[in-house]
């Protein structure tokens, strides 16, 4: 069997009523409008000062909305400006650079608008397996406060001396032919080849691993200034066949003119899985949580897009379970810790189960397959055909379980740069047009050392189970969803830039992590020290049911 075009977007033939003009809302109309809604706008609604969704026809009857505010807390939040410095946005993204810098994207509000379109799928899922009529509400620095919630998780954790920029000089490069590109390797032994290979001071290059390393965690990455003049006396065509020949990415930073502003046809490229109709869904579980409540996910992820998926379908009340290497997820252990489990692996898996399996022998992917075919969802972010290489594609498993969603949290998505490209963050920006839509007032483009599109592409597929649950609800087929941080960089650019950089009287103080868990209490949940990201919706009952 193969995936199959599907006739109709999961919520074709139902209506929703957009109140309001504030980006979240449009995002999330948008997102709604891609799910098959027929999407009307209405003026503001006082009580969703960032937009309102009211679900007018739904599937059977069914009845829904979503409320959008700034802030949930009494911390007076009037506008993504607001948002950025209350919660740790503003710090973060100008950290590298010794002070507050405000992101010229809302991508706070962009977040928040995805996660409402969510919140609407969730409650029209919920309510055709049979739960209550939901409504939900979802704010703009919940949406903010959950991207940083890594940061947060680390700082509260150490609370100790926030991380400082540092003595040496953060990416991008600059080429003796005056191109400007970032670079990108996971494997310190590539690292070593190629600053080897382009006779690099060889202190500078050990001493450059580490800060290059944990960039995604600290939010800076003061390189010393030997490894940019290296880099400078060569032109691009090197550097780039150096970093081909020794495994190491090399990207230019792309103007956001240069970028193409097409997409699939399906944000989450949806497709039927193909085969016979599986079983229905099972009914939604009063004894549970939340509106996945009696669904299971099987997740296979790590880093920073994958987790964060399975944690919002885990906070939604899916049962969501690991699948990690015999010894566990590496990251377990990386620094500082609470309760003996690492802050950051914490923020982005609590709640979840775990197994360990070796996926290199037989026994270990029989044990994988059989897991899957137990559970409502398979998410992983594995490299393209690693699945099938695992006898874990949608192929494999059609007869098994011919209900299952997958969901693959790709990078590239099939938009590669070149081959062997890695898929990160940085590399993404650079060449999606983000590293330029973050730039303003005349600053050389660079992308933002705050994990953006890891953040955005975890929610986009997150939403792609959603999409394929609610295919799977209606139609009784299985789905096959593909999502990219490339996703999260298309989605950027079309919010475009706002107006958060610009100066404006009455702005909070650029708050750090930490200060912005102390801010708002109700969106962390406190384990072993560290601050702990709770759900960034609530959900109540339309009708006075339990939830």
């Amino acid at each position: 069997m193969t995936a199959t075009a599907i006739a109709a977007p999961p919520l074709a033939g139902t209506a929703v009523l957009a109140s309001g003009d504030a980006v979240p809302v449009r995002v999330a109309a948008a997102r709604l409008r891609a799910l098959g809604c027929e999407v009307v706008r209405g003026p503001a609604a006082a009580s969703a000062p960032a937009g309102r969704i009211d679900l007018l026809t739904g599937p059977g009857g069914v009845r829904a909305g979503c409320d959008l505010v700034w802030s949930a807390s009494p911390e007076p939040l009037a506008d993504e400006r607001d948002v950025q410095a209350a919660c740790g946005l503003a710090h973060l993204h100008g950290l590298a650079g010794g002070g507050p810098l405000f992101l010229p994207v809302d991508h706070a509000s962009v977040c928040a608008g995805v996660l409402a379109a969510q919140a609407v799928a969730a409650a029209v899922l919920c309510a055709l397996r049979g739960g209550p009529a939901l409504r939900a509400s979802v704010s703009v620095a919940g949406a903010a406060l959950l991207a940083v919630a890594p940061y947060v998780a680390d700082a509260t954790a150490a609370r100790g001396a926030p991380p400082a920029p540092g003595e040496g000089e953060p990416p991008p490069f600059r080429s003796a032919d005056g191109v400007r590109f970032e670079i990108e390797t996971l494997d310190p032994e590539a690292w070593l080849r190629f600053w080897e290979a382009l006779g690099a001071p060889a202190r500078a290059v050990a001493t450059g691993w580490a800060p290059f390393q944990r960039r995604f965690a600290t939010a800076v990455c003061p390189l010393p200034a030997a490894l940019s003049a290296t880099l400078a006396a060569l032109p691009l065509a090197v550097v780039r066949d150096t970093g081909r020949e020794c495994g190491v990415g090399v990207v230019p930073l792309r103007p956001l003119s240069e970028v193409a502003g097409e997409g699939p046809a399906s944000p989450w490229r949806l497709r039927g899985a193909g085969g016979e109709p599986g079983p229905g869904l099972p009914p939604w579980q009063a004894s549970g949580t939340g509106p996945l409540a009696g669904l299971r996910v099987v997740e296979a992820t790590n880093r920073v897009q994958g987790p964060l998926a399975g944690l919002l379908l885990t906070l939604l009340g899916a049962d969501t379970v690991r699948v990690e290497p015999p010894g566990g997820d590496p990251m377990r252990g990386v620094p500082p810790l609470a309760g003996g489990l690492s802050a950051r692996f914490a923020a982005l898996n609590r709640g979840k189960d775990a197994v360990r399996l070796d996926l290199k022998t037989p026994g270990g992917r029989r044990a994988a397959a059989d897991l899957a075919a137990s559970g409502h969802v398979l998410l992983y972010n594995w490299p393209p055909g690693r699945a099938e290489r695992f006898g874990l594609g949608a192929d494999d498993l059609s007869a098994r379980a011919p209900g299952l969603v997958h969901v693959h949290a790709d990078g590239w998505a099939g938009e590669d740069p070149g081959p062997g490209i890695p898929a990160t963050d940085f590399l993404v920006q650079a060449d999606g047009g983000i590293a330029d839509l973050v730039s303003v007032g005349g600053a050389p483009a660079a992308p933002s050392l705050v994990t953006l599109t890891d953040v955005l592409g975890g929610i986009i597929a997150a939403e792609a189970a959603l999409a394929g649950l609610l295919l799977r609800a209606r139609t009784g087929t299985g789905a096959v969803a593909r999502t990219g941080l490339v996703d999260a960089a298309r989605l950027l650019r079309w919010a475009g830039r706002g107006t958060a950089h610009l100066p404006r009287p009455g702005t909070p103080p650029a708050a750090g992590p930490a200060e912005a868990a102390d801010a708002f209490p109700e969106a962390f949940t406190t384990v072993g020290g560290a601050s702990l990201p709770r759900a960034p919706w609530t959900f109540a009952p339309l009708d006075g049911e339990d939830l």
